[in-house]
């Protein structure tokens, strides 16, 4: 009975601290959408908004960001680079970035790949080159399995169940009342020193380029929607991967992956290259030294992997 009053009473105080930080809050959030507005277009699939932005000419290259992201990680530096040979279309995951969250906050990657694809074919795509990064290739391996596209291209991709837990704020914030009482209390007093710091780990044992995290907006990922979307999403990864997993030696499409071996975010010895076995037309580029972010570290390998891709799927 004791953890009982306890757990009330933190309850209690979390939503007094909510209700004195309310125009923190709003102030702050209004401030990040100023700062970072929209920059690409809105197209509405059964009443969902998805933010997408579109580049250049050539065949289609969909490009999907990883966790508590948004298509500015592309438009970075990766768009450019790829803009002169590919329609590139970057979108915002749902609940993201400045895509509305699936109905009920939904969270599976397989509705999300359902939305994008949609959405994208509302703008002319119906066989692209599809490529994740992140959480981003476990969204892309759903699209796969769902609606081929011509190609897939996984960075540094989920893809098989891992072992152990996520960290203690995912599952502190997997419950109601976790999300309830820390997710406005991050979003108010949660540093932009602090998610600098944590992007530096990201990018480890490599360092982010120069003006990554002010193109990105910090402030966008700390907006409480995206924060509690991006929760839901990374918590109910695991159960899907164990499931998608049965179907990946049915995928029969050009598939290139790019993974360092000094990922720590998502390793190398238990996703990719063990999922090598498992998808028949496979083609793995290890990056000795990298971590979690070749898109960035390494472009050249990335986009290598790209033309590789469009090659094999006769699109150049």
């Amino acid at each position: 009975m004791t953890h009982k009053i306890l757990a009330a009473s933190a309850a209690l105080i979390g939503f007094g601290l909510i209700a004195a930080t309310n125009g923190r809050l709003s102030a702050r959030e209004q401030a990040a959408v100023q700062l970072h507005p929209p920059t690409g277009q809105f197209v509405a699939v059964d009443g969902v908004r998805v933010h997408l932005q579109m580049a250049g000419s050539g065949p289609d290259l969909v490009l999907i960001h990883g966790a508590n992201g948004n298509l500015r990680e592309f438009t970075f530096a990766l768009m450019d680079q790829l803009s002169d040979r590919y329609r590139v279309i970057a979108v915002d995951r749902p609940g993201l970035g400045y895509s509305d969250p699936l109905p009920d906050n939904g969270a599976s990657v397989q509705d999300q790949a359902r939305l994008l694809q949609q959405a994208v074919a509302q703008i002319g795509v119906q066989n692209p080159i599809v490529l994740g990064q992140s959480y981003g290739g476990a969204v892309a391996l759903a699209w796969a399995l769902q609606t081929p596209p011509a190609a897939l291209v996984l960075i540094s991709s989920p893809s098989l169940p891992w072992p152990g837990e996520l960290d203690s704020w995912y599952r502190i914030t997997a419950t109601s009342l976790g999300r309830a009482t820390l997710v406005p209390l991050a979003s108010a007093f949660v540093s932009h020193g602090f998610v600098r710091r944590t992007i530096d780990q990201v990018f480890a044992p490599q360092t982010a380029p120069p003006g990554y995290a002010d193109h990105l907006g910090i402030g966008l990922t700390l907006r409480r929607e995206s924060m509690a979307a991006n929760i839901m999403q990374i918590n109910s990864l695991r159960p899907q991967i164990e499931v998608m997993r049965q179907d990946y030696p049915q995928l029969d499409l050009p598939i290139e992956l790019v993974h360092g071996d000094a990922d720590t975010i998502v390793p190398l010895h238990i996703h990719s290259a063990p999922l090598m076995d498992l998808i028949p037309q496979g083609h793995l580029t290890v990056l000795p030294g990298a971590g979690h972010m070749p898109h960035h570290t390494h472009p050249e390998a990335v986009i290598a992997a790209i033309d590789r891709a469009a090659a094999r799927a006769g699109l150049r």
